[in-house]
């Protein structure tokens, strides 16, 4: 067994480590605090470990040092102007021996105290350990990428996700914006602009013109891309061909690149459902869970239609649900959308509210205008100028990071597991709650008989859409390419061109 030795002017240091919840580190915690304020040189360093990581910590400590010890605490001194290893002294039993034997001093702590000072250790050692977690993730920003971010919808974003609503004010972020050399001219002006703004939380905003360099560490990546639709001079699949070249560049990339946990956010006015598969297709290690498609442009649309209908406030409708292809066949469902604060002669607390289809008593508007309106829905929020969209995008990761309002339904894009008997393998939009930083599908909501045959011909359209793309992927693979996987393919040099 090794002693300490008598402290000396020159120094010396005795370090105190052990499990945040042992009674008897608390033991030996208390007695050194009485002898380093009554011994001029006695000097305390303590060092506490969650009880998960102590095996780990202990064993990497000893083995450093060449120590031969099994329980918490662990002891030992160091001098402070000498330097090398230190002087294992051992457990509390040691250190108890040792302050008997040089100061005459003991611990009689009983049992109950050592326990009831241990729980208060281990509280303040998760209260520390969460601070230092919010330090760290100041001192390492969170990563945010954008894609084809010289559309308007990027610009109108960036102040979203800079004033610190959508993370948190106490999340400091880097925004790296991509796009092609033709629009860098653009990009530098877009990052001069929200310098200038100073925003507190913005750590930094970059162009980024080099393919390959793209999504380095990200945290979260933002699809932007878009292509422009004239049917009557290429065919949808053309169109198809397109989405799916940028979406397997994007998703090797990623992969390269990327944070395991990376999240994948599709959005834009064409093919977000499809840009989402895509995106999974490609890139196999990409979390499915980790891949939405955003709904809530054509969302916000259709409460803002009913809210001009009840002469009220859009952000009083709430729980609409879209359904299927966000930019494409789509239903929009009212059969639990809710209005709040509606004037009238029946008045309640806040959380009161009453359903849309019986505050609308022209139910010829329902079935005739409002179902008749929804493809010129489409087509208003394809042509917004970028708000709505950039509004879309920063609700859905405010609300994938820090939850959705309790009990409202929010619509997103994500990949079918036979919920409310969607076919399997389709990005489909439907109805999820965001909780602790993940989303679930709201399966306990019933649907009628007339909305699941609307739900059976939106999940074949997009199974045709999947067909038509994963026809033209086989294509885009040369003769024999068809016996190994396209991500292999693409990891092999094929069609990986900026």
């Amino acid at each position: 067994m090794h002693r300490f030795e008598m402290p000396t002017p020159n120094g010396v240091v005795a370090v105190f480590t052990g499990k945040a919840n042992c009674p008897y580190y608390a033991k030996a915690e208390l007695l050194a605090d009485y002898l380093q304020a009554n011994l001029p040189h006695f000097r305390v360093h303590k060092i506490t470990q969650h009880p998960d990581k102590w095996e780990q910590w202990l064993h990497d400590v000893c083995e450093t040092n060449g120590w031969k010890h099994s329980r918490s605490p662990i002891i030992w001194r160091e001098l402070l102007d000498r330097g090398g290893k230190g002087l294992l002294l051992g457990g509390v039993n040691d250190f108890l021996e040792y302050a008997q034997h040089y100061y005459g001093v003991t611990s009689t702590m009983l049992s109950d105290e050592m326990l009831a000072i241990a729980e208060e250790n281990l509280q303040a050692h998760i209260e520390i350990e969460k601070e230092e977690e919010e330090i760290k993730s100041l001192i390492k920003p969170l990563q945010i990428w954008i894609t084809s971010a010289s559309v308007p919808i990027c610009y109108q974003l960036i102040p979203l996700l800079a004033n610190g609503e959508v993370f948190g004010m106490t999340t400091e972020i880097s925004i790296h914006l991509l796009d092609t050399d033709q629009f860098k001219e653009v990009l530098c002006g877009i990052v001069m602009e929200a310098e200038d703004m100073a925003f507190p939380l913005l750590r930094c905003i970059s162009e980024h013109t080099e393919i390959d360099k793209a999504f380095i560490q990200a945290d979260v990546v933002i699809v932007l891309d878009d292509v422009l639709l004239n049917c009557e001079v290429q065919p949808l699949e053309s169109y198809v061909r397109e989405v799916s070249e940028i979406c397997q560049v994007y998703a090797h990339l990623i992969e390269k690149n990327a944070k395991s946990d990376v999240r994948v956010i599709s959005s834009g006015k064409t093919f977000v459902n499809l840009k989402a598969m895509m995106m999974m297709t490609y890139g196999s290690s990409i979390k499915p869970e980790n891949v939405i498609a955003v709904a809530t442009s054509l969302e916000n649309a259709a409460k803002a239609m009913l809210a001009r209908k009840l002469n009220m406030n859009a952000a009083g409708v709430k729980d609409v649900i879209v359904w299927g292809n966000i930019t494409g066949c789509n239903y929009i469902d009212l059969s639990y959308a809710k209005v709040y604060g509606y004037e009238s002669a029946i008045w309640g607390p806040a959380n009161f509210s009453r359903p849309v289809l019986n505050m609308i008593y022209d139910s010829e508007w329902i079935h005739s205008e409002f179902l008749s309106a929804q493809s010129s829905l489409n087509s208003q929020v394809s042509d917004c100028a970028g708000m709505l969209h950039a509004h879309a995008v920063a609700t859905v990761l405010r609300y994938w990071y820090h939850g959705s309002p309790p009990g409202e339904i929010i619509s997103v894009g994500v990949l079918s597991a036979g919920q409310f008997c969607i076919p399997e393998g389709i990005v489909f939009s439907m109805p999820v709650r965001f909780q602790n930083g993940n989303w679930e599908v709201m399966t306990e909501l019933e649907i009628n008989e007339t909305t699941q045959k609307v739900l059976d011909r939106l999940a074949h359209d997009l199974i045709q859409e999947k067909l038509v793309a994963l026809k033209e992927i086989r294509e885009m693979l040369p003769y024999g390419a068809d016996k190994i996987t396209s991500k292999e393919y693409l990891q092999q040099g094929g069609f990986f061109s900026p």
